[in-house]
């Protein structure tokens, strides 16, 4: 398939893994015994964040906090659209602290922030299709907070149900190629969100589990460039073939705490 890809300039928040670790077990991925290696958890933070900057993306960074050692995925702290900053509230104690550093930044940066009052995780569960959200629930972000959401952008959203705990949030099971397209691993939702998926992006690219487990599906693109795990050989390929052009980042130290490259990264929209 020959389909001339244009690539949309993005502005990205993301935190240094200066204090990255597993120090807990909040998800399938986590085990506290599992040893990190830090230095390289830095080296493959650093080659994201100088593809994005080769790509043309704009990069800023929040300072991180010791204690916080999962502050370094920037996408669970908040959702941002057209310039308004709903923030988070996690799911786990241990990570409620990271919400104040974040409000802080984007305070800091003009931006008026509204805190979820419901368990909420940011673009971890909320996923802005340039129409609407996508917005995942069944492990972390409830249904409350997707009418939440819905009152403060006053955009539509669709509500999907994740069944695997290994997908525990909707950005380890589907990311936004462009405008009018998504990547996605069906089995990871629901049978009437398979439907409701497949109704609202017939041409999609769907991945396999193989793909998905990883974190293949924890991949931000640009419209044109798709920043993808370079394990997730079958889906990179499938992406070419519909236009897209895979980039490779090797966030493997990150998925010890169930995190890749969209985890790595939040969207400012504005």
């Amino acid at each position: 398939m020959s389909v001339s890809r244009e690539p949309r300039l993005r502005r990205f928040l993301v935190c240094e893994p200066r204090h990255f670790a597993v120090q807990y077990a909040i998800n399938p991925w986590m085990r506290p015994d599992t040893p990190v290696d830090v230095d390289l958890a830095q080296e493959q933070w650093q080659a994201l964040i100088r593809a994005y900057r080769t790509h043309g993306h704009t990069v800023d960074t929040v300072e991180p906090a010791p204690g916080l050692p999962d502050m370094v995925f920037a996408a669970n702290s908040a959702v941002v659209v057209d310039g308004r900053v709903f923030g988070s509230l996690f799911h786990a104690a241990e990570r409620r602290g990271e919400s104040a550093h974040y409000d802080r930044w984007f305070k800091t940066a003009g931006y008026d922030v509204h805190r979820s009052e419901f368990v909420c995780e940011g673009e971890g569960d909320l996923v802005w299709t340039g129409r609407y959200v996508l917005a995942g629930t069944g492990f972390r972000t409830t249904r409350e907070a997707h009418r939440e959401v819905q009152e403060f952008f006053g955009h539509p959203v669709v509500s999907l149900t994740l069944v695997d705990p290994h997908f525990y949030h909707l950005d380890t099971a589907l990311f936004v190629l462009d405008d009018t397209n998504v990547a996605y691993y069906p089995e990871a939702f629901s049978p009437g969100s398979r439907e409701v998926l497949a109704r609202l992006f017939p041409d999609a690219v769907l991945a396999s589990r193989d793909d998905a487990m990883v974190f293949g599906l924890n991949s931000v693109s640009d419209g044109r460039n798709v920043f993808i795990a370079p394990r997730a050989e079958s889906l990179a390929a499938n992406l070419a073939d519909h236009g897209y052009v895979p980039v490779p980042v090797d966030l493997s130290e990150f998925q010890k705490a169930g995190g890749g490259i969209k985890c790595c990264t939040q969207e400012i929209r504005s």
